[in-house]
């Protein structure tokens, strides 16, 4: 195996569907918006994740991400205002449950020391060893990101497949600018502005039956 390719797809495996996060089981509030009426089709899916990517959790872990990957980075500060910025209870689960399963497991594969951290700063810390791109690292953990998300959606909805895989399609420039926005500029402001999304994941805390986790 070449050397360029082995981090990446050491990268793309930590990201992938089959890598033991448990990501398949996390809603990010979106079983709420399917039973609130807010998201019925792949126009308004492509909506609501658009925002969730620009504005909410998709802008604010990639900064986190970002500045996990950047030398010297401090991973506890870091790791702090993550849990500092978690909208609600739901979410904070979210992001420490699958820090701490991805870093588990990386640790088990590498053998390296890697606590368990809030997602993004789990896989900064854990990403940083392979030298790659920081673009490369935001836009792949920004597609999984999504891509989690439409997959619970052509299930929840429901959605085809094709309907499912053309809102992730459409959705890849704005994961793409997005990505190449925070590797130039790490250091942007913290901060979201998905109220919609937040206020979902919050009534879902006390949604009385559901399927997934948050």
């Amino acid at each position: 195996m070449t050397p360029p390719l082995a981090p990446f797809l050491a990268l793309s495996h930590w990201l992938s569907p089959a890598f033991p996060t448990g990501a398949f089981a996390y809603s990010h509030g979106l079983e709420q918006a399917v039973a609130d009426g807010a998201v019925s089709d792949a126009a308004s899916l492509e909506i609501w994740l658009n925002g969730v990517l620009t504005h909410g959790a998709g802008r604010q872990d990639a900064i986190l991400l970002a500045r996990s990957l950047a030398p010297g980075a401090d991973h506890d500060a870091l790791a702090a205002l993550a849990r500092a910025l978690a909208p609600s209870a739901e979410r904070l689960t979210e992001t420490l449950e699958q820090g701490a399963a991805l870093a588990r497991t990386v640790q088990a594969l590498t053998g390296r020391a890697l606590p368990a951290r809030p997602l993004p700063v789990a896989l900064g810390q854990a990403a940083a060893a392979l030298a790659l791109a920081p673009q490369m690292v935001l836009a792949l953990y920004l597609q999984g990101f999504i891509g989690n998300l439409v997959t619970i959606a052509i299930r929840h909805v429901p959605l085809g497949q094709t309907e499912g895989q053309g809102v992730l399609t459409r959705l890849q420039p704005a994961i793409a600018a997005l990505a190449e926005a925070v590797a130039a500029e790490p250091e942007m402001p913290l901060g979201g502005a998905a109220l919609a999304a937040d206020l979902a994941a919050m009534r879902h805390e006390i949604k009385e039956v559901r399927l997934f986790r948050t």
